[in-house]
């Protein structure tokens, strides 16, 4: 299928054949029927794509400071490598989207094929969608009415937040696609409406729906205009549409305001704000958050967690609904919002039309009617990808290819001579970026394309937590070499499955080798460790320390059935470490959190691991996700027969006590990424063994597991 996609390092779009999309539970497949370009949420990323490294900078401050942060802590090349990862991938542009329904997932009832509906999908043949933010269409509502439907959304939102009453005067500020959708909106609201604007066009268009409309560039007093238009009273509430990095719109806007009057911003403005314009009339500010309640909460938007109506009457979708309904009553009208229509296949000419200031206002995106059979697969063969090797070799099938999947697995794999043959994420989009950057044969939605393969003989797990289990085992039975990014399993049962698979296939004579990613215990450093303390005699002490930082609880991550939590989706990277510098069996594990509040609510991120080994030494974890992120995240330190060990953020090891030893340093910081897979690929090639028994990795795996329930139960 056709996509559109903006390289955001360089501003340029770019409509490539993508994978169509795999349909997930509680989404909805749609094929798409006609989409709206957004004029100024995509004019604004074309051109902070096309700004220079220095003006990106300017306008984003706070990453600046994470860049310098991560410089301090784990070096240049490290933090070269984190920006130049951000800006090389592309982003899928769009969302304002009518199509006709293909399919529903589990779960979804509202919605069957054949459908009409308007979604937040973006510029793509076929785009998959949480059914919350999907609306029927009414049967004599057009398409090219209905695209409109999102950026209403946003103007209803804001209106919304101003509570306007009949007969109140309420100012709109930017008079582009929200601020005329707004206009009218609050025209059926029974307002009396001033819309202020520079475009000629625009004011024009404001006039036909029966807008006061008021020219900014005219040098007219604005604020008089709307203090004569209200009677003298000041507007009642203002609502600014209109982007720019000037603070100049808020600032009129409390001037044009009564006391005790409303502004909400919808759009984008500078926030220098005075505050005696606002002290003196008691004037309330209001940022609008996109389409409504909803937005950006992950139960609400991925789960399908709908807010009960008697609590919350509007949301994103009832929003979404709203506006469709006064399309269907003609209280609304968009047909003279629509300057331009192109095919998909003419993509450029309609960005040319934004990006070079030619007058326009909607600009449309159509669509053909039918599927096209040769590109609506989930699957997609790439050009240029590297040829296969003997059948011997690592013929390696990639699942799942998040930030540090593309950013550090998949270059570690080719720079170990794997043979990448195909690639799956969900939506197929990054599968596309990813295959033709690391030159793999196949990107593909669908992840049976892996395991269809006969030539793939490792399958290469990373996707979120919660599927690792069940991919680990299917990726077993199937007689594969599995390599999985931790952790291995959210809970005992799962862990039971992988188990289970592999004493399967070991009973079966085949014996596949399995892999968890636990890189740390393959540092240069960390192996320089190993080697030093296997010259002591007796139990050793070990403190770990990992200066997490702050995850908010909303993250996947974060989400007991998806993630797991932090204890056992990143804290097992300690606890395999611990295990490796010992060489022991752990026999005990216990765990205690960091609790705060009057309820002594416990924190599951910040917490102190001990760990008993069956030769007697003992190992401390401190996870804290309560430091700062300029502090070393990471901290080993080992303590045996008179000799002291400490690793400093995977970049310098210390020797206290230690003959001959005293400093290893790298130039940059090395966790093991490349060794790790490097050593998995080694042993696949040759036949065994693996570079971490499969009892060792179901151990640490258990104890990660057992450490997280009992701080659970606690």
């Amino acid at each position: 299928m056709q996509q559109l996609l903006l390289h955001i390092g360089t501003g340029s779009t770019e409509l490539v054949d993508a994978p169509v999309p795999s349909l997930r539970e509680g989404h909805v497949l749609i094929r798409t029927r006609c989409t709206l370009i957004s004029a100024g949420t995509e004019r604004m990323l074309i051109d902070f794509g096309r700004a220079s490294m220095f003006d990106k900078a300017r306008h984003q401050p706070d990453k600046v400071k994470m860049v310098f942060e991560k410089m301090r802590t784990d070096g240049l090349v490290a933090a070269i490598d984190a920006v130049r990862s951000k800006l090389d991938q592309p982003l899928a542009l769009g969302y304002c989207n009518v199509g006709t329904v293909i399919e529903a997932g589990k779960g979804v009832t509202q919605f069957r094929p054949g459908d009409r509906v308007v979604s937040n999908g973006g510029h793509a043949e076929v785009v998959s969608v949480p059914k919350n933010l999907c609306a029927l269409v009414p049967d004599n509502v057009k398409d090219e009415s209905a695209v409109f439907t999102v950026l209403g959304a946003i103007g209803l939102q804001g209106l919304r937040l101003a509570q306007p009453t009949l007969g109140e005067t309420v100012v709109v500020i930017g008079l582009g696609l929200i601020g005329l959708l707004t206009v009218q909106m609050l025209q059926a609201h029974g307002c009396r409406v001033i819309g202020i604007d520079h475009d000629a066009q625009r004011l024009e268009v404001a006039r036909k729906f029966g807008v006061y409309a008021v020219d900014a560039s005219a040098g007219d007093d604005l604020v008089m205009r709307v203090v004569d238009f209200s009677r003298g009273r000041g507007a009642d509430a203002v609502i600014i549409a209109a982007s720019t990095p000037s603070s100049e719109p808020v600032s009129q806007a409390a001037k044009m305001c009564r006391r005790r009057g409303r502004i909400v911003l919808v759009g984008v403005t500078g926030l220098e704000l005075s505050r005696q314009d606002f002290y003196e009339k008691e004037i309330t500010f209001q940022v609008s958050c996109s389409y409504g309640p909803g937005r950006y909460d992950a139960s609400y938007e991925l789960k399908g967690q709908d807010y009960p109506i008697g609590f919350v009457r509007w949301t994103e979708q009832r929003n979404f609904e709203a506006v469709l309904d006064l399309m269907a009553s003609s209280a609304l009208n968009v047909t003279p919002l629509v300057t331009h229509r192109f095919p998909i296949e003419r993509a450029d000419e309609a960005y040319s039309v934004l990006t070079n200031n030619e007058p326009s206002l909607g600009i449309l995106l159509l669509y053909p009617a039918e599927s096209n059979k040769e590109t609506d697969c989930q699957t997609v063969v790439l050009q240029g990808a590297m040829p296969l090797g003997a059948a011997a070799s690592p013929v390696v099938g990639c699942i799942g290819a998040g930030n540090y999947g593309g950013r550090v697995l998949i270059p570690a794999l080719l720079k170990a001579g794997a043979r990448l043959h195909t690639i799956v994420t969900t939506n197929g989009l990054n599968a596309l970026h990813y295959g033709k950057k690391f030159g793999f044969t196949k990107a593909s939605a669908n992840i049976a394309e892996v395991f269809a393969q006969n030539e793939i003989n490792t399958v290469v797990i990373a996707t979120q937590h919660d599927s690792h289990a069940r991919l680990a085992s299917e990726a077993l039975r199937s007689g594969r070499h599995v390599y999985v990014e931790k952790p291995l399993a959210l809970n005992r049962e799962q862990l039971a499955e992988v188990e289970t698979a592999y004493a399967e296939s070991v009973a079966r004579g085949t014996a596949p080798i399995i892999l968890v990613g636990f890189n740390r215990r393959f540092s240069p450093h960390v192996q320089r460790m190993r080697e030093l303390l296997r010259g002591t005699t007796g139990p050793m002490s070990l403190n770990l320390l990992m200066n997490a930082g702050l995850i908010p609880p909303e993250h996947w991550t974060q989400d007991p059935q998806v993630g797991g939590g932090r204890i056992i989706g990143e804290a097992c990277h300690f606890i395999d470490l611990a295990r490796f510098l010992v060489g022991a069996r752990i026999v005990s594990a216990s765990a205690s959190g960091m609790r705060s509040g009057r309820e002594s609510t416990l924190s599951p991120d910040t917490v102190h691991i001990s760990l008993e080994f069956e030769d007697g030494s003992i190992a401390s974890i401190q996870y804290y996700a309560n430091g700062h992120r300029s502090f070393p995240k990471e901290r080993v330190e080992a303590f045996a027969s008179g000799r002291i060990l400490q690793l400093e953020n995977f970049r310098v090891l210390r020797g206290f006590g230690c003959p001959g030893f005293r400093r290893f340093r790298t130039w940059r910081q090395d966790k093991g990424h490349v060794a790790c897979v490097q050593a998995f690929l080694t042993a696949v090639e040759s036949g065994g063994p693996s570079p971490i028994p499969a009892e060792e990795i179901f151990e640490v795996s258990r104890v990660a597991i057992e450490v997280a329930e009992g701080l659970s139960n606690g």
